[in-house]
């Protein structure tokens, strides 16, 4: 996990800017990563067992329709959400209304900077559909290799942070969480800092974070 200050500065960053978050999610599809997920999960023998049971979910999930841009935009939505729950009463009442709370958009699964990562990851996934069409081979060994990333984030997710995996689990969204896990890093960070250091310091992250927004 980054510094306090880093993620206060990443995190401005994106509330300033949520066109900033498309960089990160550039990587959200990545043809070496998912190859080495992959690999990873052919010498994996200790959890196979664990992992072929969250394939079957992974596989009923997709035919109940879950990869479309709805649901990727609601599990966004749901995971900003616990993010802007963990706030202060004091920071909502403050200058921060004005900024992180209202871009946020209270809880809105419409809000902008919901609705542009979504929008990046959407894009992002449409030209990687594209190009693994067009190799039959590739595209099996690939979508393997996806599949295992998306277990293999979802279990992270559970342990880093559970606060979130409890909202996206239920709708089999945390399935979803490795495609735009990068583009909310800092807010799921920040989460993580509140349960591990505790309330004042992740006040002490919001402030700083706020001071970046204001130009101080």
């Amino acid at each position: 996990m980054n510094s306090i200050k880093e993620i206060a500065e990443r995190l401005a960053d994106i509330i300033i800017n949520p066109n900033s978050a498309i960089g990160f999610a550039e990587g959200a599809l990545s043809v070496p990563l998912d190859f080495g997920y992959l690999v990873w999960g052919v010498f994996d023998t200790d959890s196979r067992y664990h992992r072929e049971t969250e394939r079957i979910r992974l596989l009923a999930a997709v035919r109940r329709g879950l990869l479309n841009y709805e649901q990727l935009k609601e599990a966004i939505a749901l995971a900003l959400i616990e993010f802007e729950k963990r706030l202060t009463k004091r920071k909502k009442d403050g200058t921060y209304s004005k900024t992180v709370f209202s871009l946020i958009g209270r809880a809105s699964a419409n809000s902008y900077i919901t609705t542009k990562i979504t929008a990046a990851i959407i894009e992002r996934v449409t030209f990687f559909v594209k190009m693994r069409n067009s190799i039959f081979l590739g595209n099996l060994l690939l979508l393997g290799g996806m599949a295992e990333r998306s277990i293999r984030t979802s279990q992270q997710l559970a342990i880093d942070n559970p606060e979130i995996y409890e909202v996206l689990r239920p709708r089999d969204y945390d399935l979803l969480y490795f495609l735009f896990e990068s583009s909310i890093t800092p807010f799921a960070q920040a989460l993580q800092v509140r349960r591990e250091l505790g309330e004042p310091t992740f006040d002490q992250l919001i402030d700083l974070a706020n001071k970046k927004i204001n130009g101080y």
